[in-house]
């Protein structure tokens, strides 16, 4: 089984793939990186064409996602919010016209999850995925941030098989 993580972006969009099994391994990750002084619309397109390339190379069963940090008050950030829903969406037609699952997973819920403490810093979870994947460098942010959030969905699919096991009482064999 082979997980798709997608840091979505519409500069930056980080991707990892990873294996599962006992020790959960990265295949492959990276960045895409696109022109800023590039059309909005020609991003778009390229980030739709590099995940269909990454769908037909890697073959993932499931797309895993972070979903956008909106922020709350003077502290939010809708522009930011609304390209990476954009970049999203890109991800999104992509995966759906192959048939793929979709997750998507929360900033907070990604840490919480991989690091577990829900407020780690970047740095922090570079390091963390570094170690857990075994990789002999740190990735790059974005591209940790992607391999962060298919461990995440690793993590929560452990954790429905093990609580799918739990006997309730009344409950026949």
């Amino acid at each position: 089984m082979g997980i798709l993580g997608i840091d979505p972006g519409t500069l930056k969009m980080g991707y990892g793939v990873l294996g599962d099994g006992p020790n959960p391994h990265a295949d492959d990750y990276g960045v895409i990186a696109l022109p800023s002084k590039m059309p909005l619309e020609q991003r778009l397109y390229q980030l739709h064409t590099h995940i269909l390339n990454l769908i037909a190379i890697f073959q993932p069963t499931a797309v895993a996602v972070e979903q956008p940090f909106m922020g709350k008050g003077e502290r939010s950030f809708p522009g930011a919010a609304l390209a990476v829903g954009q970049a999203q969406a890109v991800v999104f037609i992509g995966a759906a016209s192959q048939g793929i699952p979709i997750f998507k997973y929360a900033p907070a819920q990604v840490k919480s999850a991989v690091a577990d403490y829900g407020a780690a810093s970047k740095e922090q979870m570079r390091e963390i995925v570094a170690a857990t994947l075994g990789l002999d460098e740190i990735p790059q942010s974005d591209a940790a941030d992607a391999l962060a959030v298919g461990l995440c969905h690793l993590i929560q699919r452990q954790a429905d098989v093990a609580l799918g096991r739990i006997i309730t009482p009344g409950q026949e064999r």
